[in-house]
């Protein structure tokens, strides 16, 4: 493992390493949340950014997910690149990336993809199918030729890392594991036994 004192650095290196070697998408990652009440639930989630200022993802606000931390601001990532035997994990705080943000994203999506998030409500129920693709169709025809605007419940989050762990499998689970904390401005970092 990388002897580097940036966690930031390290995650870059693995990324673009899983990035050539790994066959299922390397930006897919668990997300964890928690309800109100501590119930928790995982989910995966695409990775869209990833910089010093932290780990964005996006999604529908009124989804599960959102109201999850809409009231509990606390949430964790896992990557697992299985080929690489290698596995990342974050803990932090959740916050909203910018309007601009949002925007800007949003405008390099495929324009299916733009509507889909206009068309689904998701996580609700639906009749079957077709009330999908009638969804999709409806807004398609709203929006003819025009941009598709991004819609207000449709935005991103960016876990702020206080702690990352790297893992690398090694033979007879002697594995390891470097774990950072942050510390102010500045990252502690620690070997783990396995």
């Amino acid at each position: 493992m990388d002897a580097t004192t940036d966690p930031f650095v390290l995650f870059q290196t693995w990324l673009a390493h899983a990035h050539k070697h790994e066959p299922a998408d390397p930006t897919a990652m668990a997300l964890a949340t928690a309800d109100a009440t501590g119930r928790p639930a995982v989910r995966m989630v695409l990775l869209k950014q990833a910089d010093t200022h932290g780990f964005v993802f996006y999604t529908h606000t009124t989804s599960p997910k959102g109201r999850d931390l809409a009231t509990n601001r606390r949430a964790a990532l896992c990557f697992h690149w299985a080929k690489l035997e290698r596995q990342i994990r974050i803990e932090g705080t959740i916050e909203a990336t910018t309007v601009t943000e949002a925007d800007a994203y949003f405008a390099t999506r495929p324009r299916l993809s733009q509507i889909g998030a206009w068309a689904s409500h998701q996580s609700q129920p639906m009749h079957n199918r077709f009330e999908l693709e009638q969804a999709v169709a409806l807004n398609t025809l709203r929006f003819g030729l025009s941009k598709v605007p991004r819609p207000s419940y449709w935005n991103g989050y960016r876990v702020v890392p206080e702690k990352i762990e790297f893992w690398q499998q090694r033979p007879f689970r002697h594995h390891d594991r470097r774990v950072f904390v942050r510390d102010g401005d500045s990252w502690l970092a620690t070997w783990l036994f396995p």
